[in-house]
């Protein structure tokens, strides 16, 4: 039923949005303004019309759109403007029937949130655009929104509330263009009109807000444009109701001097004068003395402001010299951001273009070697090939998580380290300590008593029995000592005279390594003096040459801190590890020894 009672046209552009990329979706739906404003349709028709569209999702689709980037889309602002529009046209005059919590508690707010946001962005860049033709356009733009925005909350008056509520709302508002102010003061107004009672509904701090930026620039500025608009917005308040009167001469106590002397004669007399008569008829009876000391405090709040004034223009190079630095800091950071981003989709892209190429290689290889191998071959072929590839992948794999283990165990294989130096230092310790303790007094070993030495005696004498003793004759016994006498003789001449040469040969052999060391280390003919003759001449200076430094190495070891000699620690005091000279001396003979 729902399908035959469907405008042909929505069911089509449905039917394109749901089947069309995300990038021209934007430009689909502005087919909607055409089918909305179709002079043929009624009221009912355009009724039943915007039912069908935010029943396929149309008016949810142009939601989504605004809350996107908007200068991605196709046509840029001018797009976003038109969209807001439509959305706007198609929500007044809708009844949602199914579900209408969700349209008016939720939709209907996202919208007027999206449409703020629009707004914010179109005001700052006219703001900040340069070109005449780029500020008529922006401006142009911004006036779209903020109508769409006026007919949105004019269909559903529950809407000026929260436009009023809204952050972004304060935000335009508060602003020292003319242009933008101006349509901001007319939204304004437009709210005040349709629903006069908003201002009671909102909160206290939002209330002093829109006033202090109404009363703000009227003090600020002296275009008429901006003074007329502030003017009549009190007016439209003051008429409102007698406590918002009272408010205005409760919290702006200047405002009357303040409007009497800077606006009169501007082209808006009859509702300035309006405004003040509402003022002064809320003015106690101490009016000459009320009128004092508003005059005496807007002479003070003129020469602050243009104390400020001045400390702010003092400042303002500097500022602007900042707030440069820090722009040009940010855009170089964000072209380095996407030129790293580009460089490494660069490189992302050729790597999967060489894992391409190399897996087509592959396989062309693998074809290649098919063609070779017997058809009986094959399946033996692919078993080995499957077989090598299965291995290879082990390997890696392997690999990979033997690093991924030692890399998490480093720490736990250094400290495991550590603590065997400790325990090693901790047992040397000991051990010295326990070789270093005195001897207990003997102690004399338990007496037999008489039945154990009848039992030991008795086993003496079995073995006695048993294995008796040979019977030598005293001759036999002298030439066998005197035999053995004679080679322990013979054997004693022989170590002496083994001694003696080893003894010798080593001499020899350390004379000859402090030669050579000498002959190596000499200069050369053309820089040898006296001093370095005499080093050949005399045996005694090489000697006395060692023995200084192997003295200096000495020296240079006890004076180690105690972490280098850690390992050294628990030694015995007068030993000197051998490593220790070495590390100074290289090789070093003393005493015909190396």
């Amino acid at each position: 039923f729902l399908m035959a009672a469907t405008d042909p046209q929505v069911l089509a552009l449905a039917a394109q949005v749901t089947e069309s990329k995300e990038q021209d979706i934007p430009l689909l739906l502005l087919k909607l303004k055409g089918i909305l404003s179709s002079p043929s349709l009624g009221c009912e028709e355009s009724n039943k019309i915007k039912q069908d569209i935010y029943d396929y999702g149309l008016t949810q689709y142009c939601l989504l759109v605004l809350k996107r980037d908007h200068s991605q889309l196709c046509g840029a602002w001018a797009t976003a403007a038109q969209l807001a529009e439509i959305l706007s046209h198609c929500c007044v005059g809708l009844e949602v029937k199914e579900d209408p919590e969700e349209f008016y508690e939720k939709f209907l707010p996202s919208a007027i949130d999206s449409l703020l946001v629009l707004g914010k962005r179109l005001q700052a860049r006219f703001i900040r655009a340069i070109k005449d033709k780029e500020k008529q356009d922006f401006l142009h733009w911004f006036e779209i929104v903020t109508d769409a925005i006026c007919w949105l909350f004019g269909g559903h008056i529950q809407l000026a509330a929260c436009v009023l509520q809204n952050d972004r709302f304060l935000q335009l508002l508060i602003t020292d263009d003319v242009e933008t102010a101006i349509i901001m003061m007319s939204v304004l107004h437009n709210i005040l009109r349709i629903n006069s009672s908003v201002l009671l509904q909102v909160e206290e701090e939002i209330l002093h807000s829109v006033l202090d930026e109404l009363v703000y620039k009227l003090s600020s500025t002296t275009n008429p444009a901006v003074g007329s608009a502030a003017t009549k917005l009190l007016l439209l308040v003051a008429k409102f109701c007698k406590q918002l009167v009272q408010l205005l001469t409760a919290r702006y106590k200047g405002l009357k001097g303040l409007l009497s002397k800077q606006w009169t004669g501007k082209g808006f007399d009859r509702e300035l004068n309006q405004l003040l008569d509402l003022l002064y008829l809320e003015q106690s009876d101490g009016k000459g003395e009320m009128q004092k000391q508003h005059q005496a405090a807007c002479i003070i709040q003129a020469a602050w402001r243009g104390f400020q004034t001045r400390k702010r223009l003092k400042k303002l190079p500097q500022a602007v010299i900042t707030l440069q630095r820090s722009f040009r800091a940010k855009r170089e950071q964000e072209l380095q951001h996407l030129t790293k981003q580009k460089e490494e989709e660069a490189l992302k892209l050729q790597m999967q273009l060489q894992r391409q190429r190399a897996m087509r290689l592959f396989h062309e290889r693998q074809l290649a070697l098919l063609e070779v191998v017997h058809a009986s071959q094959v399946n033996k072929y692919m078993e080995e090939m499957e077989e090598k590839s299965a291995l290879t992948i082990q390997r890696f794999w392997r690999g990979y998580r033997a690093r991924r283990i030692f890399h998490q165990q480093k720490q736990s294989l250094k400290e495991y380290k550590a603590a065997i130096i400790i325990q090693r230092a901790a047992c040397k310790f000991l051990e010295k300590r326990r070789r270093r303790r005195p001897l207990s007094p003997w102690k004399e070993p338990k007496g037999l008593t008489d039945e154990q030495r009848l039992a030991l005696q008795q086993k003496v004498d079995d073995y006695i029995r048993l294995h008796p003793a040979s019977q030598m004759s005293e001759e036999t016994s002298k030439e066998l000592h005197t035999q053995a006498q004679a080679k322990l003789a013979q054997f004693l001449l022989r170590s002496r005279l083994d001694q003696r040469a080893a003894q010798r040969r080593e001499a020899l052999l350390a004379q000859v390594n402090t030669d050579v060391e000498l002959l190596m280390n000499a200069p050369g003919l053309a820089e040898t003096t006296e001093k370095d003759l005499g080093a050949f001449m005399s045996r005694s200076i090489p000697v006395a040459t060692k023995a200084r430094q192997t003295h200096n190495t000495m020296l240079k070891y006890s004076r180690w801190p105690w972490w280098k000699k850690l390992g050294d620690e628990f030694m015995e005091d007068d030993v000197i590890p051998d490593d220790a000279i070495n590390t100074e001396l290289e090789t070093l003979f003393i005493g015909g020894r190396k």
